[in-house]
């Protein structure tokens, strides 16, 4: 009986040669040559050649610019935004006071109630997400395909990021520029400064810029004394200080005080923002 086992020819056939990735080969020369082909197609022709060239050198400057500038503003306090110099302008013609009420303060000048309350009113989950939430902006979009009126999902930084450094508006180009300026400044600035320039900079009432005139302007003291209720009245008129007023709080801004201030002790009080 023979007990030697039956030859594998399957494993002892020869190996097929691999056929060679002609395909991706030939993709790669094909895009090489159209790339040189565009190129020379500029050099040839001299206005063509310097207008690229101007529009890279445009390019690098406003690149390496805004991040200077923004590494600048990390240390130097913002005293003009493209908003209030928007609202000043609006006055021109109008019987409307061109007086603007603003007032620059570190954050350690700034009540803590105050930086609680805007949380709680606008970016709950300021402290972890890195300028987006997306689960916010997730439920935005759900929503907002039954409503009249758009829900919108910015959070702080993305708000800082348009008061800041861009116009008013609605355009996909606007809102390219503020997932940059977003990203930038929660890389270099970090939260505490982040959180500091949106309380000087927020539209607080009509020609009224920060928490810091607001206090002075509709309470009579500074904002380092603003008790909850207060701070969390200014939070209240955040979504539309031209229409609501912390003055004359309406039973809407009235309840919604209430809300907020009902959200700040369930966030555990101050010390939810307490290591920005």
């Amino acid at each position: 009986m023979n007990s030697q086992r039956p030859a594998n020819t399957f494993r002892n056939a020869p190996q097929q040669p691999r056929p060679k990735a002609a395909h991706s080969s030939m993709q790669r020369l094909q895009k090489t040559g159209r790339w040189q082909r565009a190129r020379r197609f500029i050099r040839e022709r001299p206005m063509l050649e310097r207008i690229y060239w101007f529009c890279v050198k445009a390019f690098l400057w406003l690149f390496f610019g805004s991040i200077g500038y923004v590494i600048v503003l990390k240390y130097v306090p913002v005293w003009v935004t493209p908003l209030v110099v928007s609202r000043w302008m609006d006055t021109f013609g109008t019987d409307e006071s061109s007086h603007v009420y603003k007032k620059w303060r570190s954050y350690d000048e700034i009540s803590k109630e105050a930086a609680l309350a805007v949380v709680a009113s606008e970016d709950q989950a300021f402290p972890t997400h890195w300028g987006f939430d997306f689960d916010e902006i997730q439920d935005a979009i759900k929503e907002n395909q039954h409503r009249k009126r758009p829900r919108g999902a910015s959070t702080i930084s993305q708000q800082v990021a348009k008061n800041v450094f861009l116009w008013s508006g609605r355009s996909y180009i606007r809102k390219g520029l503020e997932v940059y300026f977003t990203a930038l400044i929660e890389l270099i600035w970090g939260k505490k400064r982040i959180l500091e320039v949106y309380l000087n900079v927020a539209e607080t009432g009509p020609m009224t810029f920060g928490v810091e005139a607001a206090s002075q302007r509709y309470y009579g003291h500074s904002a380092a004394s603003l008790t909850r209720n207060e701070a969390a009245r200014m939070a209240a008129v955040l979504p539309n200080p031209r229409l609501f007023s912390i003055k004359n709080p309406s039973n809407y801004i009235q309840r919604r005080t209430r809300q907020i201030a009902r959200q700040m002790r369930y966030l555990g009080g101050q010390k939810y923002i307490r290591n920005l």
